[in-house]
């Protein structure tokens, strides 16, 4: 009797649901390859097509690039050697770490274009190795978030403490912040300049702390580029934020500012300089640029240049493979390379 009841259960129970039944029937599928799958045949006449298609698409695409960049308006002006005084030429390293000695400096721009506003200011460094790795890891991101409340900042020698207090910021990319300072005028008069907004909304409101703020910082006997404000949070000192954000090559420009005002042809625009950062030591170079921004952002010929030279060689392997085709044309499906291969 209960042998004939058991069956009875089995023969009573439900069948699977049937997404059950093909998502196990998919997943074997899957994993014995047995799914539908497109295999294109890689024919001449395909191979030639394709290279050819990329050309025609790839060359306007980068001649529209390096228009949209050439768009932009630059004024680039190297100012780190002509603002050492002459007596100080073949010694520069000692002109820069005197502190006795006055640090301002007077450069003159001549705008060549009309600029439309906002003309967007930036500092340039060359030959200065921010992606190196030990520098890059000399930082703490917890502590940049949550100030001296996280104390496990070893990753910031030599710049972790100071006179047995910690330092915040703590590391050597905080420590080296560029602190040249630049003004603007034109005829005299003043230049209307933006200093907010120039760092990433994302930085500002997730990775610096509103309630953090510089402590024991730059208070040792090796000081290094500039000072923060004690009263400020990090969150709200944009130059600092800016500059933490390391460059991946040795030659890199960094948002200071923005003129509010166009500028027209002719016009010279007077900047007043402190040259206190020293990039003497390592010969590096520093530079102040000026330059508006079309819509595909500032003046940088990189991405046209390259669209250009895919497309032409894309062109030339094609018209190559032609000629070889029309050569040697071999039928399609014929693999008697394959056996002659075998044979010898």
């Amino acid at each position: 009797m209960m042998e004939v009841e058991g069956s009875n259960t089995w023969m009573n129970r439900s069948p699977p649901p049937q997404s059950s039944f093909v998502r196990s029937k998919a997943l074997y599928q899957f994993k014995q390859q047995k799914l539908p799958a497109c295999k294109p045949v890689l024919t001449p006449t395909s191979v030639i097509t394709v290279f050819m298609l990329m050309g025609f698409v790839f060359i306007p695409i980068g001649f529209v690039t390096l228009r949209a960049s050439r768009d932009s308006i630059e004024i680039v002006d190297r100012y780190d050697v002509e603002c050492i005084p002459e007596e100080y030429r073949t010694n520069k390293l000692s002109y820069i770490t005197d502190s006795s000695i006055l640090k301002n400096c007077t450069r003159y721009l001549k705008v060549q274009k009309y600029m439309k506003a906002p003309i967007f200011i930036y500092y340039q460094l060359d030959n200065y190795y921010q992606n190196h790795r030990r520098y890059v890891k000399s930082r703490s991101d917890q502590q940049l978030l949550h100030g001296q409340e996280y104390s496990h900042t070893s990753a910031c020698e030599p710049e972790e403490s100071s006179n047995g207090l910690p330092i915040v910021p703590c590391g050597l990319i905080a420590w080296s912040m560029f602190n040249d300072t630049f003004t603007f005028a034109r005829e005299s008069a003043k230049l209307k300049v933006s200093r907010s907004n120039i760092a990433w909304k994302s930085d500002r409101e997730h990775k610096f702390g509103k309630d953090v703020y510089p402590f024991n910082f730059q208070n040792g006997s090796l000081i290094g580029g500039a000072k923060l404000d004690p009263k400020v949070p990090l969150s709200d000192q944009e130059d600092f934020i800016v500059w933490m954000r390391a460059a991946a090559l040795l030659s890199f420009r960094k948002l200071y500012g923005r003129i509010e005002e166009d500028l027209e042809p002719g016009n010279v625009v007077v900047v007043n300089l402190m040259n206190n950062y020293n990039t003497y030591s390592f010969s590096g170079q520093k530079k102040l640029i000026l330059s508006t921004s079309s819509w595909l952002g500032g003046r940088n010929d990189f991405l046209g240049i390259t669209y250009l030279v895919v497309g032409a060689s894309s062109i030339v392997i094609s018209i190559i493979f032609m000629l070889l085709h029309l050569k040697n044309p071999r039928p399609y499906g014929d693999n008697s390379w394959n056996k002659k291969s075998l044979s010898s």
